[in-house]
C-alpha cells in the first residue's frame, strides 16, 4: 500500500489523547518494519483557533480541502455530542464517502459520521456513556453498545479513549497483517490483540485472586492454545468450578473461555499465514489448534470476514 494519506481531524476543545493515537500511530516513521508505511496529515474541521484538552493551542497545516485526496480520515472524540458539527466538515465527509475513503471515529466522533449521514443501516459502537443517545438519535443506526470497536469496511467506529487505539492497530493489521501490527504494539507497549468485540469494561470488580487466577489462565492459554481443551480441564487448571470460571471469565473479557480461546487461536494463525516459509493448511490449521482445515476456514472467515487462502496471498511471505 503505497502513499496511503492518513488524515486527523482537529477542531475547538479538542481531545489530546485521542488526537495523540492517532499521531503515535501513523505520522512516526518505521522504516524498520519494511512496509510502505503511511503519510500523515492534519486538518483543521473549522475555521478559527483550535484549543485541545490542557490548555494547548493547536495550528492546523491544512484545510479541509485536504479531505478531498485522504484515504483513511480519523474523527477523534467530538467536542459536544449535542452540538451540530460543521456544516462544511459534514459535506467534505460525505463526499470522501462517496469517493470511498475509509471513515474512523474515536469515541464521540460518530456522532460527527452520523450527522454527514454516512452510517445510515450500518452497525457501530461509542462510548458506553454516549450509546443510548445515539441510537435515540439516529434511530436508523444499529448501535453495539459493548463492542471496543466496530469495522463495518470502509467505515470504523469505536468506543472511548484507549479503545480508539485498539481500532487504531486494528486498521494497520488490516493493511499490513498481524506481524507487523504485532511489532507496532510492541513499541507502543500495548497488547497486540484486542478484538472489537470484547466488553468495553469489567462489569463488576473481581475478587482478587480470582482475578489473578483468570489472568494466569489466560497468559498459559496463549502459550498452549493449540492443545485440546475443555471447560472442565481449565476449570481444574484454575482451581475454581466451571461455573465460575465462566462467570469470572466473561467477566473479565466480556465472552466465554473458548470464544477467547477461538479468538486467540485465529490470531496464532494469521501470523502463520503470514510466514515467509508456507506451510500447508492442514499444518496451520494443527499448529492453531483447530484441528481441521474446515474449522479452521469457519472460525477464520467468522472473525476476519475472508479466508485463510485469501488472507496468506494478500500478507503472505512477510515473516515476522
Amino acid at each position: 500500500m503505497h502513499n496511503h494519506l492518513v488524515v486527523a481531524l482537529a477542531y475547538d476543545r479538542l481531545c489530546t489523547f485521542e488526537f495523540g493515537c492517532v499521531t503515535e500511530l501513523f505520522a512516526l516513521e518505521r522504516p524498520e518494519l519494511g512496509v510502505p508505511w503511511y503519510r500523515f496529515a492534519v486538518c483543521a474541521g473549522e475555521p478559527g483557533p483550535i484549543r485541545a484538552a490542557g490548555g494547548i493551542t493547536l495550528a492546523a497545516p491544512y484545510t479541509l480541502k485536504l479531505l478531498a485526496s485522504a484515504d483513511t480520515i480519523v474523527i477523534p472524540g467530538w467536542r459536544d455530542a449535542d452540538e451540530v458539527p460543521p456544516a462544511a466538515l459534514l459535506r467534505k465527509l460525505r463526499a470522501a464517502y462517496e469517493r470511498g475513503a475509509r471513515l474512523c471515529s474515536i469515541c464521540s466522533g460518530v456522532f460527527v459520521l452520523a450527522a454527514a449521514g454516512v452510517l445510515d443501516g450500518k452497525t457501530v459502537t461509542t462510548h458506553w456513556r454516549y450509546a443510548d443517545k445515539l441510537q435515540q438519535r439516529y434511530a436508523h443506526l444499529r448501535v453495539q453498545p459493548d463492542a471496543l470497536y466496530v469495522d463495518e469496511g470502509q467505515v470504523i467506529t469505536s468506543a472511548g479513549s484507549a479503545a480508539g487505539l485498539d481500532m487504531l492497530l486494528h486498521l494497520v493489521r488490516r493493511d499490513h497483517g498481524s506481524a507487523v501490527a504485532n511489532r507496532v504494539a510492541q513499541r507502543l507497549v500495548v497488547p497486540p490483540h484486542r478484538e472489537g468485540g470484547q466488553a468495553q469494561f469489567v462489569p463488576r470488580p473481581m475478587p482478587h485472586d480470582e482475578g489473578g487466577r483468570v489472568a494466569k489462565l489466560m497468559d498459559w492459554l496463549r502459550s498452549h492454545a493449540a492443545e485440546p481443551h475443555t471447560l472442565r480441564s481449565l476449570a481444574g487448571r484454575a482451581a475454581m468450578s466451571p461455573r465460575t470460571l465462566q462467570r469470572q471469565f466473561r467477566d473479565a473479557t466480556g465472552m466465554a473461555p473458548y470464544e477467547w480461546l477461538v479468538r486467540e487461536r485465529v490470531a496464532i494463525a494469521r501470523e502463520l499465514l503470514e510466514a515467509a516459509t508456507p506451510l500447508p493448511m492442514a499444518r496451520v490449521a494443527q499448529l492453531a489448534g483447530f484441528g481441521s482445515e474446515e474449522s479452521l476456514r469457519r472460525h477464520f472467515r467468522r472473525l476476519t470476514s475472508t479466508s485463510p487462502g485469501m488472507y496468506r496471498r494478500r500478507f503472505g511471505g512477510q515473516g515476522c
